[in-house]
């Protein structure tokens, strides 16, 4: 069976972007004749259509929120698409599910799918806000639609987020003032994840503050982490750290994991502090010390104020909700010292 050609790659073989390739098809906006005929070429020989893209603009509405995770393996976005369902089933939505394993070609598949099947709104995560060509094609539907989690950028979109900055910041902070100088982060990939770039930020800034310098930075994937390889390299020098800022508690359990195999003891040898504030963490030996995100409020605010949006027409809005530190054994006795 032959595949269907996708948006993507309408736009890739014409050399414009999906946005006007979107513009071009639904005639929704200015397109120079010069990309028009490129895309009306790329159409033509591979017999491309909208697929319904198009038709999500109809007055008729299916009461349906489609709704984009990066991952289903992390409980924090588990916890968030509980507050969406529940908020959305109290307004008599329903929800569609899908998630972009941290893939930005899966984003586009997935608002493209989204839009296929007439949603009346999204709410999503992206891997980087300011360059998702996901956000993109929504921008040219005129679809309505809430970012979660990613920093809220006063860039004209609905969003809900924390200061993911300040509580690395005040996170590492933490680890100072308990007598740490040897700081290391284990960070999910900064390509994958705007949180992340945020969170390493607050970490830097929190040891230029200090005059402390970095001892190392391991940049992991989200979906199967194992810095176990990294960590040891780590170790093996006479400086190795004392203490690990990780950038997900998922990163931090699997930290910790490399640590104890390695014959360390949490937070006797190494302290070890998370980010996401899941549940399990309150439930491990020692308990993950992390900033624990309003994840399920997020979700519940993101799918009342896009309904808002939809039956109401409602204005952009941007919401920054407060986090709190969850003061867990294994970043160690305030009197430590690690110097």
């Amino acid at each position: 069976m032959k595949k269907d050609v996708t948006i993507k790659e309408v736009a890739q073989r014409a050399g414009v972007s999906i946005a006007t390739v979107s513009r071009a098809m639904n005639d929704s906006g200015p397109v120079s004749s010069e990309a028009r005929q490129a895309i009306l070429k790329v159409v033509s020989s591979s017999g491309f259509r909208l697929n319904g893209i198009g038709r999500q603009l109809k007055t008729a509405r299916s009461h349906t929120i489609g709704v984009l995770v990066p991952s289903l393996k992390n409980p924090i976005f588990a916890d968030a698409v509980t507050g969406i369902e529940h908020a959305a089933e109290q307004s008599g939505y329903r929800v569609l599910l899908a998630s972009s394993r941290y893939d930005t070609n899966k984003e586009v598949s997935a608002v493209e799918t989204f839009l296929i099947n007439r949603v009346d709104g999204l709410i999503l995560t992206v891997a980087d806000e300011k360059n998702s060509q996901a956000l993109q094609l929504l921008g040219t539907t005129k679809s309505p639609f809430v970012l979660m989690f990613n920093p809220c950028n006063q860039t004209g979109y609905s969003s809900v987020s924390i200061d993911n900055r300040l509580a690395a910041f005040e996170l590492v902070s933490a680890l100072i003032n308990r007598g740490h100088r040897r700081i290391a982060m284990i960070v999910g990939k900064l390509s994958d994840s705007d949180r992340s770039v945020e969170r390493s930020a607050g970490y830097e800034e929190a040891l230029r503050k200090n005059g402390i310098k970095p001892v190392g930075v391991i940049e992991v994937g989200f979906e199967n982490p194992d810095p176990g390889t990294q960590i040891a390299e780590l170790n093996r020098g006479l400086r190795s750290p004392t203490a690990y800022f990780c950038s997900t508690d998922m990163l931090a359990i699997s930290t910790i994991r490399a640590l104890v195999q390695s014959g360390k003891k949490i937070p006797d040898d190494v302290s070890v502090v998370g980010f996401d504030g899941i549940t399990i963490g309150e439930c491990l030996i020692p308990s993950l010390a992390t900033a624990v995100q309003p994840a399920e409020e997020m979700g519940v605010w993101a799918a009342r104020h896009l309904v808002a949006r939809i039956d109401k027409g409602e204005s952009v809005s941007n919401l920054v909700l407060p986090y709190r530190i969850r003061q867990g054994e294994s970043w160690g006795r305030l009197t430590a010292n690690h110097l």
